[in-house]
C-alpha cells in the first residue's frame, strides 16, 4: 500500500508540472548605439518577435534628450514630433515571422548620446530596449592642479566591466573604479571629459564634465562673475554724446573708443576728440582723467579699445610690437586705463599681436586687462587670425566679446545650417564654437548692439539677449540649437555702445545687468 501512495503522489506530480502554463513570449525592441565620434552617433534598434504567430507591421516609438536629433534612418520609415520619433517597417518588409528579428538604423547628432527614453513596441513597452547595457554613470566632479585633473563620478547600476574617460572620440582612460586622475597637462588648460560605463553589451554615457587645471593668470581685477561690458565714443556721430563721468552704474567695464594709429608701426596715440569735447559742452584731458578714476571709486574698469572700423594700427612684426606695448602702457600710465581692447577690423597679425600683448602684461603686472572684440567671421574657426590670436594668450587674456551683428547667417558648432543673425539660435551656436574649442566660459561673452542705430544688422530684443545667456549657462530657454552642455561660467554681454543705449532710453543696460546680477 505504501508503495502504491508513493507512485501515486508522484504521477500526481508530474500532471500537475505538466499542467503549468509557459511564460508567455513577447516582442521586444533593444537599442544600441553602434558608434559615437564626438559630433555624432549612430544607433540601431532590433525588433525581434518572440510570439509563435507572425507578426504584421511593427511600431517603434522612443523619445531622445533635449539637444540632440536624428536626421536620417534606414530599413525604417521615420517621422517626428518634437524629441518624439516614430520608425515603422518598410513596406518591403510587411510581416515578422515568429521567432524572427528586423533592425534598423539611424544617425544621430551631436555625440554623446546617453541613449533613448520611453521606447514602445505596438504601444507596449519595448522590453529589450538598452537590455544589458550598464545604467548611466553619476554626475561627474573635477578638482585639479597646475598639471593634472581627477575625475570622480557614482558607480553605474547593472552589470559594469569598467568605465572608459573620453575626450571627444579619444580614450583618455580605463579605470574599474569611479575616479581617475588624467595628468600631463599644462597650467590653465580647459578639458572636457566624458564618463562612459561599458561590459560586453555596449556603453552607457554620462553627462560631460569641464575643468581647467590651475595657474591661470588673465587679468580682471574686480571684474564680477557675470560683468557688462559697453563702449563710449570719443567722437561725434547719431548717437547721444556724453561724459564718462555719465557712464550708468549698470556698467562694470567701459571700453574707449578709440586709440589710433601713428605714421610708425605699432604705435598708439589717444587724445580726446575736440568735436565730442565741444559737444558735451567743454571737455579737457584733465577732466576726462579725473572721470576715469572716478568710475575706479565706483567699482568700474576703463580700457582703451584700439582699432575699430576705421582703425589702422598695425603690429606686423617684432619692432611694431615692442612700440605697441611701450605705447599702450604710457597711455594707461597717463589716463589710467585698466587695460587694453583688441578690435582690429583691417588685418591682425596673431603671431606679433601676441607678442606684444605679453610685453605689455610684463609691464602692466597680473590685473591688466586683456578683451578682444572680433568680428563674427573671425570666430569661424580656429585658424582665423582672432582665433589663433585668443587661444595663444589664453593664459592672460580676460574675455572675447565677439560682435554678433552686422554679419549675416553664419553656421554654428554643430555645422549643420546657417543661423540668421538677430536670434537666440544665432548667439549660442556661434558662442558655442569658441567655448568647444579651446576659451573657457569665462573667457567668452555676447557682444551685440545696444539698439535702432547702432548696427546695420543684427540688432535684437534684449531680452533675446537674455535668452541667449540663459541657455549657454543653463541649457534653458533654447531655441532649436541647444548647446552640447551647460557653461554656468559664461561672462557675459557686451554692447555697442553706452552712447546708443543712451539713444535708446538705457534698454539695453537696464535689461541685461540686472539679469547678470541674477545669474549663478
Amino acid at each position: 500500500m505504501r508503495l502504491r501512495a508513493i507512485l501515486l503522489a508522484l504521477a500526481t506530480l508530474a500532471l500537475s508540472l505538466y499542467a503549468l502554463p509557459a511564460q508567455a513570449a513577447s516582442a521586444t525592441a533593444t537599442f544600441v548605439k553602434v558608434s559615437d565620434w564626438g559630433s555624432g552617433f549612430e544607433g540601431k534598434v532590433t525588433v525581434t518577435n518572440g510570439t509563435t504567430t507572425a507578426m504584421t507591421g511593427w511600431n517603434v516609438q522612443f523619445d531622445v534628450p533635449a539637444g540632440f536629433s536624428i536626421p536620417s534612418a534606414w530599413d525604417a520609415v521615420m517621422s517626428r514630433s518634437g524629441q518624439h520619433y516614430t520608425f515603422t517597417n518598410p513596406s518591403w518588409a510587411s510581416t515578422l515571422a515568429a521567432g524572427a528579428s528586423a533592425s534598423f538604423g539611424f544617425n544621430g547628432s551631436p555625440g554623446n548620446f546617453p541613449g533613448i527614453s520611453g521606447c514602445t513596441l505596438n504601444g507596449a513597452s519595448c522590453g529589450g530596449s538598452s537590455a544589458g547595457v550598464p545604467g548611466k554613470p553619476g554626475a561627474a566632479t573635477a578638482t585639479t592642479t597646475g598639471s593634472a585633473i581627477t575625475l570622480s563620478w557614482g558607480a553605474s547600476s547593472g552589470t559594469v566591466t569598467g568605465y572608459r574617460v573620453y575626450e571627444g572620440t579619444v580614450v583618455k582612460a580605463t579605470v574599474t573604479g569611479t575616479t581617475t586622475t588624467i595628468g600631463g597637462l599644462g597650467a590653465c588648460e580647459t578639458h572636457t571629459y566624458t564618463v562612459k560605463a561599458y561590459n560586453a553589451q555596449g556603453e552607457s554615457a554620462g553627462d560631460p564634465v569641464t575643468a581647467t587645471t590651475t595657474g591661470c593668470t588673465g587679468g580682471g581685477g574686480t571684474l564680477p562673475k557675470h560683468f557688462l561690458t559697453g563702449y563710449w565714443h570719443n567722437f561725434v556721430n547719431p548717437a547721444v554724446e556724453l561724459k564718462l563721468s555719465a557712464v550708468p552704474n549698470e556698467y562694470d567695464l567701459i571700453a574707449v573708443a578709440f586709440g589710433e594709429a601713428t605714421a610708425t608701426a605699432g604705435e598708439v596715440v589717444f587724445g580726446l576728440d575736440p568735436e565730442l569735447a565741444s559737444a558735451v559742452g567743454g571737455y579737457t584731458d584733465a577732466q576726462f582723467k579725473a572721470d576715469v578714476q572716478a568710475l575706479h571709486q565706483r567699482g568700474k574698469k576703463v580700457i582703451l579699445s584700439v582699432g575699430g572700423e576705421a582703425g589702422r594700427v598695425q603690429v606686423a612684426g617684432a619692432a611694431a610690437a615692442t612700440k605697441f606695448a611701450d605705447s599702450v602702457y604710457a597711455l594707461m600710465q597717463s589716463y589710467g586705463f585698466d587695460g587694453v581692447d583688441i578690435d582690429l577690423e583691417n588685418g591682425l597679425n596673431a603671431t606679433y599681436m601676441a607678442q606684444a600683448l605679453r610685453s605689455l602684461r610684463s609691464k602692466a603686472g597680473s590685473g591688466l586687462i586683456i578683451t578682444m572684440a572680433p568680428q563674427t567671421i573671425d570666430m569661424q574657426s580656429t585658424g582665423m587670425e582672432y582665433f589663433k590670436l585668443a587661444l595663444s594668450i589664453k593664459d592672460i587674456l580676460t574675455v572675447v566679446h565677439t560682435q554678433f551683428y552686422n554679419s549675416g547667417s553664419m553656421l554654428g558648432c554643430d555645422q549643420a545650417q546657417a543661423y540668421a543673425q538677430g536670434s537666440v539660435n544665432f548667439m549660442t551656436a556661434l558662442a558655442c564654437i569658441q567655448l568647444e574649442n579651446g576659451l573657457r566660459p569665462d573667457q567668452v561673452a555676447l557682444g551685440l548692439p545696444a539698439g535702432p542705430g547702432a548696427a546695420g544688422s543684427g540688432v535684437v530684443s534684449p531680452a533675446l539677449v537674455n535668452q541667449a545667456l540663459d541657455c549657454l549657462a543653463k541649457r534653458t530657454s533654447c531655441g532649436t540649437f541647444v548647446p552640447p552642455r551647460a557653461y554656468p561660467d559664461i561672462r557675459g554681454a557686451m554692447t555697442w555702445s553706452i552712447n546708443w543705449d543712451a539713444s535708446n532710453n538705457w534698454s539695453f543696460s537696464k535689461t541685461v545687468k540686472p539679469h547678470l546680477q541674477g545669474m549663478p
